[in-house]
Order: structure tokens, then C-alpha cells, then sequence
């Protein structure tokens, strides 16, 4: 027995000898056939020790043939690996790593940010999660008006909610300052229940608010005409159009060209699918209310002021033509790649 373990011992040194020599995967080929084959040193082992009648002597045979497998395997992988590296062709291209970028709704913000700061503004960030008293009652929004009604606004308690609009900065603007002049540009995010493919839940908007003494209605417009202009192309005109916000007095929509039709109203001798008319409305804005500067701490006998309240996914949309606002917060990189 000790002669025929002995023998076992034999080939396994014979085998390290075998692998140190053996170099390519063909070596280890011949290897596998020389001990694993169906003439190999295994199987004649089987064939001429005594493994019947001694099972101790049939284990360690087995025992062999599993080392032989493992380490036959393992040099394989080990020239396998040497070979790949000593193709490796450095003259070959290498592949290009994908680049990300700011998302648009970020790319669109720091370009509003950039064509104010140009104009004086202060960049500002006031609360999204607001009290009663700066979303509606100091902003002269009465309690039975509609904006405050649940079904329009997300309340977290009786008197706290998450924004709808940013003019609530306006008064924060006031309190911070506490005299003229007043020059901010507020951009955060805003809440609303709504939702169709011109609006989300969520969405960013941008305030801005001057106050001085002397400001007027032509301010506005050359406020709102250099950011179009900035923003949308030196070929884009905005005007003025009546309407009604509790807090500013009077109260207008901004409307600019159509970037579709180039405010003809009219693609190919057909109406613009966009807008219609050759005309698209910008945003709300207008001369703060007397009411909203009291409640401020400022005296609108020596000061007046204009604001504005516009999306920013909204120009956005106008910049890109956009036909789905909701396209913005997709993850298909095929399009947010585009931009």
C-alpha cells in the first residue's frame, strides 16, 4: 500500500514539473490529454492498482484526478490571461467615456440667472414649505379667494403649504432689505395640482422684483423685452396684455412671439399648431400693489415697483418647442442627451 501511495505522490510532483514548463493553452492541452485522457496516468492507474478490493486506494486516485483538474484549469486561465495581454494592439482607438451634463431644467436656470445678474439682480432662494401669511394674506390674496382653495394648493397644515407660485419672496425681499432700491430674482420650485402636458405637480419659477422710487410700467417692459431677447433670440418681440393678480395693480400677461411661426400664426399657409395666433403667453407680471408694499414695511407713497412671475420649464418649452412639458423630467437619454 505505502508503494502505491508513494506512486500517487510521484505523479503529483511530476505534474508540478509539467505546469512550470507548459506555457500556452495547447501545452495545457496535451497535459490534460497525457493525465486525463482515456490512456492517461489515471485511468492506467485505475486499471492496474487494486481499487476493488481497496476502497482507501480508489479515494486518493480520485482525490488525484480532481488536484489534476483544478490545477490544469487554473494554468489555463493563467496563459489565457498572459495571451490576451500580449495582443493587446495599443495602436487601436480606445473607447470614447460618455459625458453627462446638467440637466436641462439646471442649464435653463443658471441661463435665467445669468442674463438678471447682467441686469443688477440679487439671486435669491426663499422657503418652498411656506406660512399663510407670506403665500397669500400679506400678498393681498383674501381667504375666499380660489387660489387658497385646497383643491388648488397642497396644504401641510391649516396655515402652511407648499408654494404655488415664488411671490412669496417678494415680502421676504421686503423684510430683508427693509428700504429701496430692490432688485431680486427669486427661482425655486413651486406646487400645484395639476397635471397635463403643459403642467406637473412640480415645476420652477422665477420672481422677479424692483422697487425704487420712480419705477413704471415702461421698466417692465424693458426688463421683460431684454430677456427675451437674451433668453429666446434678438428676433423675438413681447407685449403687454391686460389682466388681473391680487397682488400687483395693475396686472398684465406677457406675451412674446411665437418661435414656431415667428409670430406670423401661419407655418406653410396653415395655422401654427402652437400657437394659434403668433403669440405666446410668457408669464404674469405688474406693479406690486400698494397693499403688498405695506405689508412689506414700505411706505408706496415714496417707492413703487413692478414684479414678474414666470416658469422656468414653461420658457423652456418655448425656447426648445417642447410639444410635453412632462418630456422635461423623463429618463430617456435619447432625448435629454439632445440638450
Amino acid at each position: 500500500m505505502v508503494a502505491k501511495v508513494t506512486e500517487i505522490e510521484q505523479i503529483r510532483h511530476e505534474l508540478d514539473n509539467d505546469l512550470k514548463k507548459s506555457g500556452s493553452s495547447a501545452d495545457v492541452d496535451k497535459l490534460r490529454s497525457k493525465y486525463l485522457g482515456k490512456q492517461g496516468v489515471v485511468n492506467l492507474l485505475f486499471r492496474s492498482l487494486p481499487v476493488k478490493t481497496n476502497p482507501h486506494l480508489g479515494q486518493a486516485i480520485n482525490e488525484l484526478k480532481n488536484l489534476i483538474k483544478d490545477r490544469l484549469s487554473a494554468k489555463l486561465t493563467e496563459t489565457l490571461s498572459h495571451a490576451e495581454q500580449d495582443i493587446l494592439d495599443v495602436t487601436v482607438p480606445g473607447q470614447i467615456i460618455p459625458q453627462g451634463s446638467l440637466h436641462l431644467v439646471t442649464q435653463a436656470i443658471e441661463d435665467i440667472e445669468n442674463i438678471f445678474l447682467k441686469l443688477g439682480f440679487a439671486r435669491r432662494r426663499y422657503p418652498e414649505v411656506e406660512t399663510d401669511w407670506y403665500y397669500a394674506e400679506g400678498l393681498n390674496i383674501p381667504k375666499d379667494h380660489p387660489a387658497r382653495d385646497d383643491q388648488e394648493t397642497f396644504y401641510v397644515t391649516d396655515n402652511t403649504v407648499l408654494t404655488a407660485h415664488t411671490s412669496n419672496g417678494q415680502l421676504r425681499e421686503m423684510e430683508l432689505k427693509k428700504t429701496p432700491p430692490i432688485k431680486m430674482i427669486n427661482i425655486g420650485k413651486t406646487y400645484r395640482r395639476q397635471t397635463d402636458a403643459t403642467h406637473t405637480p412640480m415645476f420652477h419659477q422665477f420672481e422677479g422684483l424692483v422697487i425704487e422710487k420712480g419705477i413704471n410700467i415702461t421698466h417692465l417692459l424693458g426688463v421683460t423685452e431684454y430677456f427675451a431677447k437674451s433668453y429666446f433670440g434678438q428676433e423675438r418681440q413681447t407685449r403687454l396684455r391686460p389682466h388681473h393678480f391680487q397682488f400687483t395693480e395693475p396686472s398684465f400677461e406677457i406675451d412674446i412671439t411665437c418661435g414656431v411661426c415667428q409670430g406670423t400664426g401661419m407655418v406653410h399657409k396653415l395655422p401654427c399648431k402652437v400657437c394659434k395666433s403668433g403669440w405666446l403667453e410668457l408669464g404674469g407680471a405688474g406693479m406690486v400693489h400698494p397693499n403688498v408694499l405695506r405689508n412689506g414695511g414700505l411706505n408706496p407713497e415714496n417707492c413703487s415697483g413692478f414684479a414678474f412671475g414666470w416658469g422656468v420649464e414653461r420658457v423652456l418649452m418655448m425656447k426648445s418647442n417642447l410639444p410635453d412639458l412632462r418630456l422635461v423630467y423623463s429618463d430617456d437619454i435619447r432625448f435629454l442627451k439632445q440638450f
